[in-house]
């Protein structure tokens, strides 16, 4: 009987819109606004996103760096 070999994914460093709002605990039309709309007076500013053609990618780095300097 053989030994089933298992290779380990590498940890994703990019997240779809949909990924980086589970992530941040962040309403997907929430995160997309703040994204279209850009900074506002009153409102938190959007994360950084990468945009590769008409896809839209968070890169989890940010998405950390994010959470850290909006905390209370």
């Amino acid at each position: 009987m053989g030994s089933l070999k298992i290779e380990a994914q590498p940890e994703k460093r990019g997240m779809s819109e949909k990924e980086a709002s589970a992530y941040l605990s962040i309403p997907m039309n929430t995160l997309r606004q703040s994204r279209c709309d850009g900074p506002r007076p009153g409102r938190i500013p959007p994360p950084p996103y990468c945009k590769i053609g008409k896809r839209i990618l968070y890169l989890r780095d940010d998405l950390d760096r994010f959470l850290e300097e909006h905390r209370r």
